[in-house]
């Protein structure tokens, strides 16, 4: 799995990145992730969420449907520091969402998965 762009210790984000993706049978890929400030994520957060202020974390999925041929460009994952209490538990969170799994919809798999996968790091 090649991380891109990442602020944190690469090994670290791509050891997380890896679980995350692995957790849903990808095992070749690509993500970005990008740390940003306050600002930034409160205008994405409003353009993409509608939602109002900063967040912790935004995922926006690239290969969601269709056929996929070679490595899968599964998307970037946008973190704010200032917001988060564990960055590499934001990673793997915006993972599992570029994997398709949604907290606000499931039975509290996604956040089961998580912790199970943050606890291997």
């Amino acid at each position: 799995m090649e991380v891109i762009g990442t602020a944190l210790a690469e090994d670290r984000v791509s050891e997380a990145v890896a679980y995350a993706a692995a957790s849903a049978g990808i095992a070749d890929g690509h993500v970005a992730v990008e740390f940003v400030d306050a600002d930034r994520i409160a205008e994405l957060n409003e353009q993409w969420r509608g939602k109002t202020g900063p967040t912790d974390v935004l995922s926006f999925p690239v290969d969601e449907e269709g056929p996929v041929f070679g490595a899968r460009e599964l998307g970037d994952v946008v973190i704010c520091p200032e917001h988060t209490v564990d960055l590499l538990e934001a990673v793997v969170h915006g993972v599992l969402h570029l994997t398709g799994m949604d907290h606000e919809t499931d039975e509290g798999e996604m956040l089961v998965l998580q912790a199970e996968i943050r606890s291997w790091l």
